[in-house]
C-alpha cells in the first residue's frame, strides 16, 4: 500500500485482531473448560470418546462444519441489522460467537491430536500462536490494555474491600 494508507488498515486490522485474541483469550478456553464439566453427563461423555477416536479426516470435518455453520448466522444477523432490528443482530451475533467459541473450543480440545497430523494443520496453527503472541505482546504493552488492567484491579479490590465490609 502507498505511504499514509496503510496507517489506518494496519490500525483496522490491528483492532480486529485484538478483538479475536481477546476472545480466544478470555473466550475459548473458559467457553470449552465449561462444555468439559458438562461432558461429565454420561450421554455427553460417550459422545464426546466417539469424536476423540474419530479418524483424522472425520475429525477435521467435525472442527470445521460447526464454524462454518455459524457464518449464515451471523449474515443473517448482519442482514437483521441492516433491516433496523440493530439489538436482536447483535444479539444473534453474541450468542452465535459465545456459542461457536466453545462448541469450536471444545471440539479442538477433542481432535487436536488427529488435527496435527495434518501438516497444513501444524503451519497454520504454528503461524496462528506466533501471530497471536506477537499482536498480543503489543497490544499488552499498549496504553489501553495496561489502563483496562488497571481498572479492572482497581474495580476487583474494590469488591473485596465491600464483601468484606458487609461480613
Amino acid at each position: 500500500m502507498a505511504g499514509g494508507a496503510w496507517a489506518p488498515v494496519r490500525f483496522v486490522l490491528l483492532a480486529l485482531f485484538a478483538l479475536v485474541i481477546f476472545v480466544e483469550e478470555w473466550g475459548w478456553r473458559p467457553l470449552a473448560a465449561l462444555l468439559g464439566r458438562i461432558s461429565r453427563w454420561p450421554p455427553i461423555a460417550r459422545l464426546e470418546a466417539l469424536i476423540r477416536r474419530a479418524p483424522r479426516h472425520l475429525a477435521l470435518a467435525l472442527f470445521l462444519v460447526p464454524a462454518l455453520l455459524l457464518v449464515p448466522v451471523k449474515v443473517g444477523a448482519l442482514w437483521m441489522i441492516q433491516q433496523g432490528q440493530a439489538m436482536a443482530g447483535v444479539a444473534i451475533i453474541v450468542a452465535a460467537k459465545v456459542l461457536g467459541t466453545a462448541l469450536v473450543g471444545r471440539l479442538f480440545v477433542l481432535v487436536e491430536s488427529q488435527l496435527m497430523t495434518f501438516a497444513w494443520f501444524v503451519r497454520c496453527a504454528a503461524w496462528w500462536r506466533a501471530t497471536r503472541d506477537r499482536v498480543g505482546h503489543v497490544l499488552r504493552q499498549s496504553l489501553v490494555w495496561r489502563g483496562a488492567r488497571l481498572l479492572r484491579r482497581t474495580w476487583r479490590q474494590s469488591l473485596r474491600r465491600l464483601a468484606a465490609y458487609i461480613r
